[in-house]
């Protein structure tokens, strides 16, 4: 199958066949969210990234093996408001970064710390806070040992930019440089970025813009 990542409201998940890993991608709500669903090829066990709305598209992509856990990437309501339905329908355990957990309708069962691994089947996710779009966002890295990495990003990093900081010049250096230095530095450019809302990109295509997304202050 090609995957394209390109998907929208009301559309067919598009699917990433990983050897170890499949990614189901989805859009939901009037934000055009996008929701993950990551199911381990071993097992057949599932997490779901951002429960972001329309609870009965989400729960169709689960299907009736259900999910484990729910990981949050940050507390704007556009990323939750799928959650309590999600949750009350599976059982799944919730999960978000501890430093946005208290801004999140549904309480989180395991807060999240930066570094942290979360565990599903024989697949393994490394959690890196990154402050500035919001004080707790995660974003979380998958370092497919057959391949290449893959980081699931929330709104902290798109195609053309870093999230939006509200004008913040302080929030914006905190957040630029929590991308720089814990998703550019230590991964490659074949790195699969697959952000919040929109399509996906690479850390090859972004790399050299980062100069001028300093100098735009966004």
């Amino acid at each position: 199958m090609t995957y394209s990542g390109t998907v929208r409201v009301g559309g067919p998940a598009d699917v990433h066949e990983l050897q170890n890993l499949m990614i189901s991608k989805a859009a939901v709500g009037p934000m055009n969210n996008n929701a993950y669903l990551l199911r381990c090829r071993e097992t057949g066990e599932q997490v779901l990234i951002d429960a972001a709305n329309d609870a009965a598209t989400l729960l169709t992509l689960i299907g009736d093996d259900g999910i484990g856990s729910v990981v949050t990437t940050h507390q704007h309501g556009d990323h939750w408001q799928a959650l309590a339905e999600v949750v009350a329908a599976t059982g799944a355990r919730t999960l978000a970064g501890r430093y946005d957990a208290e801004g999140i309708g549904v309480p989180t069962d395991v807060p999240v710390e930066d570094g942290d691994t979360i565990r599903f089947g024989r697949i393994e996710l490394t959690a890196r806070r990154l402050v500035g779009h919001t004080p707790g966002s995660i974003a979380l890295v998958y370092d497919d040992p057959d391949g290449h990495p893959h980081v699931f990003t929330g709104d902290c990093l798109f195609p053309g930019g870093v999230g939006n900081t509200h004008k913040d010049p302080e929030a914006f250096a905190s957040l630029i440089h929590d991308v720089e230095t814990k998703i550019f530095e230590p991964l490659p450019d074949e790195t699969w970025v697959y952000p919040g809302h929109g399509a996906d990109t690479t850390l090859g295509a972004e790399r050299p813009l980062l100069p001028e997304w300093r100098r735009r202050g966004w």
